[in-house]
């Protein structure tokens, strides 16, 4: 499974000269790729380049487009905030899979249980809920919102429901 982390690890590995990497699932089975290269622009044939690469190399069944990493704030892309080692750890495995989300989800909120609900193949969502004897706070949903963000698979968006 690829998520951001992950394909950004690989696109630096492979693109080492690239200062800035952001990707970004915008809409079902669609990624953006934002970057820079030291001189803080991204000349049109890296930008080709690094579209073959992600064709090639990441998941298949994406539609990617690249962009300067500038264009991350226009775009509306959500910040990047610092993340628990174990959702690290997560979105790097490149075993992650449904059961492995709910695990570590479940092990970063011990006040209730999140659960897969299904996937909605139109949109590209997933769909979890959460369950919980106490209200979740808006922080707890902001951590949730976060952190599947980040081992969610490219191409597709997560949608928790609370009860």
């Amino acid at each position: 499974m690829g998520t951001r982390l992950l394909s950004e690890q690989l696109i630096k590995n492979r693109y080492p000269h690239l200062r800035y990497v952001r990707i970004h699932t915008p809409a079902k089975n669609s990624v953006t790729i934002y970057a820079w290269n030291e001189e803080l622009e991204l000349p049109e044939s890296e930008a080709a380049s690094l579209s073959r690469f992600a064709a090639g190399y990441l998941l298949q069944h994406i539609c990617y487009k690249v962009k300067a990493y500038n264009m991350i704030e226009t775009d509306g892309v959500p910040r990047v905030e610092e993340l628990p080692e174990s959702i690290v750890q997560a979105a790097l495995d490149r075993g992650l899979n449904q059961h492995g989300i709910i695990d570590v989800m479940n092990r970063m909120f011990t006040n209730g249980s999140i659960s897969f609900e299904g996937y909605d193949m139109e949109t590209g969502t997933i769909h979890y809920a959460v369950r919980s004897a106490a209200p979740v706070t808006d922080i707890e949903r902001e951590l949730i919102r976060q952190y599947l963000y980040e081992i969610t698979p490219l191409g597709a968006r997560s949608e928790v429901s609370y009860g």
